[in-house]
């Protein structure tokens, strides 16, 4: 990873029109002083997104999504910070002096290396004289030499040579028993793969993190494939195979072809579909969902042709719906898997797959006429009703208008009862989203006290100029809760350092805070654009009230339990004291 000076990201922000840079990706509109657009990381059908170019931010009044010009960016085009400052740079015409950045010691540094260590000796073991038969099964399988180190395919011998490499490096054997390359059995260790070829597994970031292991001799025991287990930096619901060599191919290629198994990816990449990544055995969890979902490009499902795949394409294209992320579906014919299929069929014949890919609410059609007899009239009720409640989720118009005609002209149903049919569907669902979201929004409040705002709104102000700087220092000077008073003091930290503070540079700075999110939640949850002096005096004194009102209320606390009448005195003077002030 490169690494820029903090001086040249700030000489960058500084220079970059933020109205410039986003209205480059998105359409811009200007209202008063600032600009308006549709917010990107939503599905927003009217303009939600403001843009100022005074303050240098964006901020979305909808889906809270909110940061600098660099933000914007790395959000939108799922690249990291350090790659959209050096984009928005190219883009204005400033060089960088880009250098290597040093390595920091992570938490699992010690677990990376010995994963790095392990898949270097799997590699090497197969370019030996003993990998002859494994380097030959897979050129008979139309993996090539390239292939082979493209993936870093290695080999695992048929004895415990891997764990006596990593002894000899001193690692012990509880360290490697919990990355799942040794396993015990009594007081014996063995290797976990034996007899195997190895294909490692990469985190989203490309470190090596767990191994798939094929057998490839005739008389291997089973199973076919032997995978690593979850361990601390393996997590199979944080991983799509693949990913970090897909990525620059997926936004240059504006689509991502989603598979079920490691080498239906490996065989679609090597005939030169690249933009392909694949699940790790698992439904598409959360995780996987919001990076596929950052990625900003169509979906196309290509699982296996049999009825476990089948019911994965409609459960996994399900969950993508939810979150307005365009899918199309592949189905192929005659084969189990991507893999066969393009062995057998070749690569013209996936392209013409992939060019003929189907809408996913054609395959619904598909998919809810199963076990379904629709000469009966009960049951092509049922499937009609499934339909109809399988669109509710998709916002495309003209989909939705082919669907219904083709629906009406199948089973002679009119337009009229459908579309009355479809709008039942959606009010009865929305007045179900509404209940929930009245629930989540009295939560918010009851859970954000008067006390809670007011420091918000303090720091934020602080964090949009040096005046309320010197504001909370002389008539605060303290915040009570660990976190906020850790963010003032970042706040207070910056402008000592810089000797100057805009919220557009701060925001640049708390990329690398442990308190990025509650900055962000900060920052967020202001929607009130007034800043003066005057508001800042009110939220100081709120604050101190409110301090008070509970320093009284810990006093009469206390006064229950004192036994000496001269202390009993001096607390009820105090709270005294107290409510006069209040």
């Amino acid at each position: 990873m490169f690494h820029i000076s903090e001086e040249e990201i700030n000489q960058v922000r500084q220079n970059a029109d933020i109205v410039e840079i986003i209205s480059s990706y998105i359409p811009l509109n200007q209202k008063g002083k600032n600009y308006f657009g549709v917010c990107p990381f939503h599905e927003d059908h009217s303009p939600s997104m403001s843009v100022s170019r005074e303050k240098g931010i964006y901020k979305c009044f909808s889906c809270g999504a909110t940061g600098n010009v660099f933000k914007f960016v790395s959000d939108y085009e799922n690249i990291t910070f350090p790659e959209a400052v050096q984009k928005i740079a190219q883009k204005i015409g400033i060089t960088l002096s880009i250098t290597t950045e040093i390595k920091k010691i992570t938490k699992y540094e010690i677990e990376y290396k010995i994963m790095t260590l392990s898949n270097l000796f799997y590699q090497n073991n197969l370019m030996t004289e003993k990998g002859k038969k494994a380097r030959e099964y897979l050129e008979n399988r139309g993996l090539t030499e390239e292939i082979q180190k493209e993936f870093q395919i290695g080999l695992a011998f048929d004895k415990n040579s891997l764990s006596e490499f990593l002894h000899q490096k001193n690692y012990e054997n509880s360290l490697l028993i919990s990355l799942g390359l040794l396993n015990q059995k009594k007081e014996f260790f063995y290797d976990t793969f034996l007899d195997r070829i190895m294909f490692p597994i990469h985190n989203l970031n490309g470190d090596v993190v767990g191994f798939t292991g094929r057998i490839y001799l005739p008389n291997s025991s089973p199973p076919k494939y032997l995978n690593s287990k979850e361990t601390m930096i393996f997590k199979k619901g944080n991983i799509l195979f693949n990913y970090h060599r897909a990525k620059d191919p997926i936004r240059l290629e504006k689509k991502v072809i989603l598979v079920e198994g490691n080498m239906d990816a490996i065989r679609m990449y090597s005939c030169g579909f690249k933009n392909t990544i694949a699940l790790m055995g698992t439904s598409l969890t959360s995780y996987q969902i919001k990076e596929i979902k950052k990625l900003r490009v169509p979906v196309i499902l290509m699982f296996d042709n049999d009825d476990a795949g089948f019911t994965a394409t409609y459960q996994i294209g399900t969950l993508l719906e939810k979150e307005n992320i365009p899918i199309h579906i592949v189905r192929l014919s005659g084969e189990k898997d991507p893999d066969d299929y393009l062995l057998k069929n070749g690569i013209e014949a996936m392209q013409n797959n992939i060019k003929h890919a189907i809408s996913f609410i054609e395959f619904k059609l598909n998919y809810f006429k199963r076990n379904k007899n629709l000469q009966d009239s009960e049951e092509l009720a049922a499937y009609i009703k499934e339909v109809l409640k399988g669109m509710k989720e998709n916002t495309d118009p003209i989909l939705k208008e082919i669907t219904l005609k083709k629906l009406s002209n199948d089973y002679d149903i009119s337009m009229e009862l459908l579309i009355s049919e479809l709008d039942h569907i959606k009010e009865k669902e929305q007045k179900q989203n509404e209940k929930i979201k009245v629930s989540q929004e009295e939560q918010k409040i009851i859970k954000k006290t008067k006390y809670t705002d007011s420091i918000f709104h303090i720091l934020y102000f602080m964090m949009n100029d040096p005046i309320y700087i010197k504001m909370y220092k002389k008539n605060l000077g303290f915040i009570d809760q660990a976190t906020y008073r850790g963010i003032a003091n970042e706040i207070l930290a910056y402008y000592e350092f810089h000797k100057c503070i805009n919220l557009a540079d701060f925001l640049t700075f708390a990329e690398n805070s442990k308190l990025k999110k509650e900055i962000y939640e900060i920052v967020t949850s202001i929607n009130d654009e007034t800043i003066d002096e005057t508001i800042m005096e009110e939220y100081i004194m709120s604050v101190k009230k409110i301090r008070k009102q509970n320093e009284i209320k810990q006093l009469k606390e206390k006064l229950k339990l004192e036994m000496d009448s001269n202390k009993e005195l001096e607390i009820v003077k105090r709270i005294a004291e107290l409510k006069k002030e209040v």
